[in-house]
């Protein structure tokens, strides 16, 4: 559009000096001159007025955009003021709160249904057997006690006093290659005689809080000892630890495991505490911080003799709980016990949140080819391999101070 208007400046310049030339008889140096005066006024003034034009957009522009800035600072502001409010309100417990509520109503449901579904069923046995008597309720199981130790607390503090505990692995492997995936530190007590006592022989079962903190105390140094030695040599393995509330709860022992743990970071990496299911669905507050402060160390956790798998598992893997541990046999035979899953997704349903299923006390090869069907890879048992005793260039050497007398003198 501009070209054509230089292009008419042109032409009526031309035509303004062929008028002066014939029509008012002008010399054509005149008639020139004239023409080129007329043009360059045209060219200034058309300049100028496109000037004022871009100068009127331009400030639009500036002005629209200084609106815009205005808005933009303004919503800033109440964004600020929001997040500043939103920092301002606790929501931690009122989400725990609301968390707790909606498990709570999940097993409220749950039940209601199972109650729902037999209260149907006894009405379709009811209109098909009318003559039938009630059922009579069934009556409630007194709770299966375990045995006592048949070795007492004042034998076992004895024992300890005289060095006689000593810590056995048991391997988990990984299906179907069965390569080694951890091992658990499995304490052992030697007897008089020889004889080696297994766990259920002597841990308290009630009471005798010191004595389980020392064995587990035992332990973890056991562990840091054959870890460190492991990744020497290029042999890093996942070692599953005992521990229970009895460490937790008590403020020395726990401040004791954390300086443990501290001064040996650099193998928290392989270390996994091993905790009854039990004992994980009762923490209180001091003890789970204890475990929020395991966890910054990179510690793993595994809950032995799971329950039930009807659990929060985002919760669970948010405080590093890498396996659950299920007996094999009961997972197989009745597995509606444990989940309300399919047992063939129950496994994959764990992994989304990095949670593996652990089979534990498997007996027959039979028990291997179901789980594997079932989608479990890590198991453990006497099929498998038995607990033994630890390689002399891993672990601890203890020698019973009691029985090196008797040495002596045989």
């Amino acid at each position: 559009m501009q070209s054509l208007v230089y292009v008419f400046i042109a032409l009526a310049a031309l035509g303004l000096g062929a008028t002066g030339y014939y029509g008012l008889t002008l010399t054509p140096l005149e008639s020139f001159l004239v023409a080129v005066m007329f043009a360059c006024v045209a060219v200034v003034l058309v300049e100028r007025q496109l000037r004022q034009r871009a100068e009127n957009r331009l400030e639009r522009a500036i002005e629209d955009l200084s609106r815009l800035l205005s808005t933009d600072a303004q919503a800033g502001a109440v964004l600020g003021q929001r997040i500043n409010a939103m920092a301002d309100i606790d929501a931690g417990p009122r989400l725990e709160g609301v968390e707790a509520d909606i498990s709570v109503l999940g097993t409220v449901i749950r039940q209601v249904a199972e109650a729902v579904s037999e209260i149907e069923d006894r009405g379709k046995t009811t209109s098909s057997e009318p003559e039938r008597p009630a059922p009579v309720a069934p009556a409630i199981e007194a709770p299966v006690r375990e045995p006592e130790p048949r070795i007492s607390l004042a034998q076992l503090r004895q024992s300890l006093t005289e060095n006689r505990l000593i810590f056995h692995v048991l391997q988990t492997v990984k299906l179907p290659q069965r390569r080694a995936f951890g091992h658990d530190l499995v304490p052992r007590l030697m007897l008089e005689d020889g004889d080696l006592a297994d766990q259920i022989d002597f841990m308290p079962r009630r009471g005798g809080e010191d004595v389980v903190r020392q064995i587990e105390q035992l332990a973890l140094m056991e562990a840091v000892t054959i870890a460190r030695r492991a990744r020497t040599n290029g042999q890093a393995s996942n070692l599953f630890i005992p521990l229970s509330r009895a460490t937790l709860s008590d403020a020395n022992g726990a401040e004791q495991l954390l300086a443990t743990l501290e001064a040996n970071r650099a193998v928290c990496g392989g270390l996994v505490f091993l905790i009854a299911d039990s004992d994980w669905g009762h923490l209180n507050s001091v003890e789970r911080a204890v475990i929020a402060a395991m966890v910054k160390k990179g510690i793993g956790f595994s809950l032995s003799k799971t329950r039930s798998l009807r659990n929060d598992v985002a919760e669970l893997a948010a405080r590093s709980v890498r396996s659950l541990r299920v007996d094999a046999a009961q997972f197989i035979s009745s597995p509606e016990t444990l989940t309300d899953f399919h047992p063939s997704d129950i496994a994959d349903y764990l992994g989304r949140f990095g949670i593996e299923l652990l089979a534990t006390n498997v007996t027959r090869e039979a028990q291997i080819l179901e789980l594997l069907e079932d989608g479990i890879v890590l198991a453990q048992g006497t099929h498998i391999a038995s607990a033994g005793p630890i390689r002399p260039d891993l672990g601890v050497d203890r020698v019973p101070s009691a029985m090196m007398p008797r040495r002596a003198e045989m």
